[in-house]
């Protein structure tokens, strides 16, 4: 951990706050003055180790010393007239990992007291002599000394050895990896790199090739390199250092979506070398065939020797015991948190090295010590589901929500976490996104009112409910559907739409679309566009006039850049990727929503028309041929069948090409039964449906529908569809024989109060109705009315 130069504690200097970034500092503690003075030395030791603090008084060295954290490793340089004041008071402690003895007299360079302080690495005379020294011991055991952030729990019904730090730590990397980064964030972590490496040129001009040349498929070849980047994010991931997670968050995602790109295949056993004090492994024998998480990414190796060699030998740290780590990982578990050998991405590839993701859980199955004194501990890799708190988890998370989250999302979670300044602090943050006319405002004046009182500062709690109070009455005839905000009585959607995707004519330009069939539409009002017979998926952002080529674009083909007529596509959150319905591949892809190539083909060989995807997870998916639909869990080889498979007809158990679907909370379905010209709702485990629209034959009444394709159902079972060749979006609430026209009044057409074969549906968070205009080839936006 680091901090901003060189840091003096005399009155003639301002001391920087202490809030390092880095694991390691160097400490000196002389009684004269010359190491101030040579600014020389300060710069060659900064290279090594930027933080370099001076003292001049062992007190207050001391006290210094004693308040840093254990997962701190303090370098201490002492004068050899202050060492054995100070040594015997410091030698025991964690975080003191060397030490050395600057002496003026070489007759005296190795005294008898010495011995008994096994941390002392040597006393020397001549400064170059020192920093060499520290520089060769640093780089052959940084990587090895770092401690490892680990949680530990016990399996079994018993909630003893619950581990509340695993569960909320799990919850809060959850959240944040799933929360939307913005340029902003970027500029702040520059921000604090700039002010931390002030001074430290060799740094200084890796952060600027950094901004010049990052890119997310750099990401592992950055975290390999031996840098700000790798020193700071580890750090700030063992010590959890949350704002700084929070801005590193992007990062940490795209060294996540490489790791799962290129998951291993087969099961690997490798290696890590690592010192270890014998309270630790003690500690650790205490969980033997119970469970562990690293709370950081692990590096590992597939060779053996290579392990070896890191650990060093006996003498290296005397105090501290060698420990080799052995790890089977096998694909299968890597459900969540993936691995991979990242060799080809990384700096040093001839260490084979093997990088598991933050947040993996492993067994522990075994501590022994060989003849040669290293310490031998045994692990498995395991899913999240192998371990007693996977339903804990599962609730905590879905109580965020599916998909992306926000900082109040984040507040929450520190709030529960008892962290109340940080949650206070961003809530706040959270407030200064917000528009004024926002509904979310009231919602967050109360949540930092609680806060407040959880403070004890009620005098503040009661001004943020009188906030609260004071924009409430804006909001009293609103009701909450999904992520949209809609009137609870005469629901109704202004009639003239505005284009906000294509409608410049068919066409394979990037601001045209050509026959587009299903959308979706992200927090942020940017809309993706399944654009059919230009192969690809299109990202349209607010107000942009044109689009973003995010997949396909190559022309049809099943090659990892291309794609053969995409039916549908939705987001998923939490892995920020779109999932598409490939149809003419017959597959169903996941896919960056940076671009480039496909991540991965979830389900091949299906018929696949319409997609839908659960909070817990589960995928769902439309099957035109087999008139069935799935539901498909990721990692699946073959779905389980809710709906359908009985072939094709009319009968209720029955489908007759199922296009577009929708998923309730309740694991309910809702099908457009498109050649049976309605809509079907399929309660979880039933054999058979339910009509829930239509059903009177193909027509133009209020009772019938005509080919219906997408389709969305609120929170009160109100649903909305598309309408195909009656051009028109309807309304069916539950339980009515008849629905009612929400768009489409004025028959077909390309006018902007008319459509023409409109297909996918989607709402955004403000409960604007997005709807494919199809044979208009555009995407229509139509505003929510709250006129009364």
């Amino acid at each position: 951990m680091i901090a901003t130069g060189v840091v003096f504690n005399d009155e003639l200097n301002q001391n920087v706050d202490d809030n390092h970034l880095e694991i390691f500092s160097i400490i000196w503690l002389d009684n004269n003055n010359n190491i101030k003075d040579n600014h020389e030395t300060q710069k060659n030791l900064r290279s090594i180790i930027n933080q370099l603090k001076l003292f001049y008084d062992s007190k207050e060295c001391q006290q210094y010393i004693e308040q840093q954290s254990n997962e701190e490793q303090l370098i201490i340089i002492v004068s050899e007239e202050m060492a054995q004041v100070i040594i015997p008071s410091i030698h025991h402690l964690r975080q003191v990992s060397s030490i050395y003895v600057y002496c003026n007299d070489a007759e005296r360079k190795r005294d008898e007291w010495v011995s008994q302080f096994p941390k002392i690495k040597t006393m020397m005379v001549e400064v170059r002599e020192l920093i060499n020294r520290i520089e060769t011991d640093h780089r052959s055991l940084k990587r090895i000394t770092e401690s490892l952030s680990i949680n530990k729990f016990s399996s079994g019904k018993s909630t003893t050895g619950v581990n509340g730090h695993f569960v909320f730590f799990q919850v809060l990397i959850d959240c944040l990896l799933r929360m939307k980064f913005k340029e902003e964030d970027k500029n702040e972590l520059i921000s604090r790199f700039k002010i931390e490496y002030n001074e430290n040129k060799s740094e200084l001009e890796k952060l600027d090739e950094f901004q010049k040349n990052y890119s997310s498929d750099k990401a592992v070849w950055w975290y390999t390199r031996d840098s700000f980047y790798y020193r700071t994010l580890n750090k700030a991931l063992r010590c959890q250092n949350i704002d700084m997670i929070y801005l590193y968050r992007s990062f940490i995602n795209d060294i996540y979506h490489m790791l799962r790109k290129h998951q291993s295949n087969i099961p690997l056993h490798v290696y890590r070398s690592q010192l270890m004090v014998k309270d630790e492994l003690e500690e650790l024998r205490k969980y033997i065939g119970q469970f562990v998480c690293v709370n950081s990414f692990l590096s590992t190796t597939k060779k053996y020797l290579t392990a070896v060699f890191l650990a060093g030998n006996t003498n290296a740290q005397s105090f501290m015991e060698r420990v080799l780590f052995e790890i089977d990982a096998d694909p299968e578990m890597a459900i969540t948190q993936p691995f991979a050998d990242i060799s080809k991405f990384s700096e040093f590839a001839e260490e084979s090295e093997v990088l598991f993701m933050v947040g993996s859980i492993f067994r522990l199955d075994a501590i022994s010590c060989t003849t040669d004194c290293v310490w031998i501990i045994r692990m498995t890799l395991c899913s999240g589901n192998e371990h007693d708190l996977k339903d804990v988890l599962v609730h905590m998370k879905k109580q965020n929500g599916n998909g992306q989250t926000n900082l109040r999302t984040l507040g929450k979670i520190l709030s529960e976490m008892g962290k109340l300044n940080l949650a206070d602090k961003y809530y706040k943050r959270f407030l200064m996104e917000l528009t004024l006319d926002d509904p979310l405002i009231r919602h967050v004046y109360e949540d930092l009112a609680q806060v407040s009182s959880q403070k004890g500062d009620f005098d503040n709690s009661i001004q943020w409910r009188q906030k609260s109070l004071a924009v409430n009455c804006q909001y009293q005839s609103n009701i909450s559907i999904s992520n949209q905000t809609i009137p609870i009585s005469n629901v109704k959607w202004r009639q003239n739409g505005v284009t906000v995707a294509g409608g410049n004519k068919k066409g394979d330009k990037l601001n045209q679309l050509f026959y587009p069939w299903g959308l979706t539409v992200d927090d942020d009002q940017n809309v993706y566009v399944a654009d059919c017979v230009n192969d690809r998926i299109v990202e349209w952002k607010l107000n942009a006039t044109s689009g973003r080529l995010i997949a396909g674009g190559n022309g049809e083909g099943s090659k990892a850049n291309q794609l053969d007529g995409p039916r549908d596509v939705i987001i998923d959150k939490q892995t920020d990727s779109l999932i598409i319905s490939d149809a003419r591949n017959r597959r169903v892809v996941r896919w960056s929503r940076q671009g480039g190539l496909f991540e991965q083909i979830i389900i091949s060989n299906v018929d696949c028309y319409g997609i839908a995807m659960t909070d817990d997870g589960f995928l769902y998916v439309s099957d035109v041929e087999k008139h069935e639909i799935r539901r498909w869990q990721i990692g699946d080889t073959s779905g389980a069948v809710v709906a359908g498979a009985n072939g094709k007809g009319n009968r209720l158990d029955q489908l007759d090409s199922p296009t577009f679907i929708f998923v309730d909370q309740n694991h309910s379905v809702y099908i457009s039964d498109s050649n049976n010209h309605r809509i079907m709702k399929w309660v979880k485990g039933a054999k058979e449906g339910i009509v829930v629209a239509g059903n009177h034959g193909y027509g133009n009444s209020t009772k019938q529908l005509n080919f219906p394709r997408g389709l969305v159902v609120d929170q009160f079972s109100r649903i909305y569809i598309a309408d195909d060749e009656n051009n028109r979006i309807m309304c069916w609430t539950k339980g009515a024989s008849q629905g009612t026209i929400v768009i489409g009044v004025n028959g077909e057409g390309n006018q902007d109060d008319q459509l023409r074969r409109p297909c996918g549906l989607s709402f955004d968070r403000l409960g604007n109705l997005y709807v494919i205009d199809h044979w208009n080839h555009r995407v229509q936006r139509f505003s929510l009315d709250t006129d009364p």
